[in-house]
């Protein structure tokens, strides 16, 4: 299970002129498929925005079917490399991470152009902290509680720039600055990863996680509603997988065992569990007919674009 939940100082601050864009989302080893926990019991949303990407599917959701299935065809001739009639699971794994680098490509060109001010290629610490914090910060700004919640913010994102600042130069060249956006993608990141998620789960300051604290992370149940099985299935995974030396909480070797599990490909899985449920000739291959018959369930997956899908010329694989 992915991890799910926004900041909660992000929820606190969302009406930041320049929200920080460090904190936007938890970090995870990859980037995740979906904001939806993936449950198909309750819904394919989760794989809607897996193949078609978070902007994708909100495009999709308001055409009409006829414009649906254009869209949906052109679609499957790029992912198609071989040219064959058939996607095969390679070919969806391998769009799936194209969509994946893309993401985070356009993401990093978005808050590039906000924070390099001087257009000198390069960020410095203090341009950032004073384009995304100078205002909150100043005698003018003068909200103790949320002036305090910047604070705290700004001592985040000062701990994971200079984690991201190889050479220690104050500066970030544009492959330093992805690194701070995006640590789930550097290696050399994973300490301020795992740092940061027992941070965002550990609500009693222990520096460990419960499970208290780690289902709570995933789900908080409104009065009356009954416990969803795959809660169940998670506390089962807690205690025999996440939690190794069963002393009922996870530390940080443990959280990095979780939250960076190298072994675990998350684009893979969602390729081979979109063939499980769309493959009706169970032939290991797709057609764009078999696509096309299970339109709703695809227009639910993170396929088709991850991170703001446009079908056109100069997508290239």
């Amino acid at each position: 299970m992915m991890l799910q939940m926004t900041l909660a100082s992000i929820c606190v601050l969302a009406a930041v002129a320049f929200a920080v864009p460090a904190q936007e989302k938890r970090v995870h080893h990859q980037a995740d498929l979906s904001d939806h926990i993936h449950d198909d019991a309750h819904g394919y949303q989760y794989d809607h925005e897996a193949f078609l990407g978070k902007e994708e599917a909100k495009t999709f959701d308001q055409l009409t079917p006829e414009e649906s299935k254009d869209r949906l065809a052109k679609i499957v001739v790029r992912i198609d490399t071989d040219k064959d009639g058939y996607i095969s699971h390679a070919e969806l794994h391998h769009w799936i991470k194209h969509r994946q680098r893309r993401y985070i490509e356009e993401n990093v060109n978005k808050h590039w152009k906000d924070y390099d001010q001087n257009q000198d290629g390069k960020i410095g610490w203090e341009e950032y902290k004073n384009t995304t914090y100078g205002f909150y910060l100043g005698e003018e700004f003068d909200d103790v509680d949320d002036k305090a919640t910047y604070r705290s913010m700004l001592t985040r994102d000062e701990r994971r720039f200079k984690a991201a600042d190889r050479d220690r130069d104050g500066i970030a060249t544009r492959e330093e600055f992805t690194a701070f956006l995006h640590p789930e993608e550097f290696d050399y990141m994973k300490d301020v990863v795992v740092q940061e998620t027992v941070e965002d789960i550990d609500q009693d300051g222990d520096g460990k996680i419960n499970l208290h604290e780690y289902i709570g992370d995933m789900y908080a149940p409104e009065e009356g509603e009954s416990e969803p099985d795959w809660v169940q299935t998670e506390k089962k995974h807690f205690s025999e997988f996440r939690d190794a030396n069963k002393d009922g909480f996870l530390d940080a070797g443990e959280v990095a065992h979780w939250v960076l599990p190298g072994e675990v490909d998350h684009a893979d899985n969602e390729a081979k569990h979109l063939i499980y449920e769309t493959d009706s000739d169970k032939d290991g291959r797709l057609t764009l007919s078999e696509m096309l018959n299970k339109m709703d369930y695809i227009k639910a997956s993170t396929i088709t674009d991850y991170g703001g899908m446009r079908v056109d010329d100069h997508d290239e694989l």
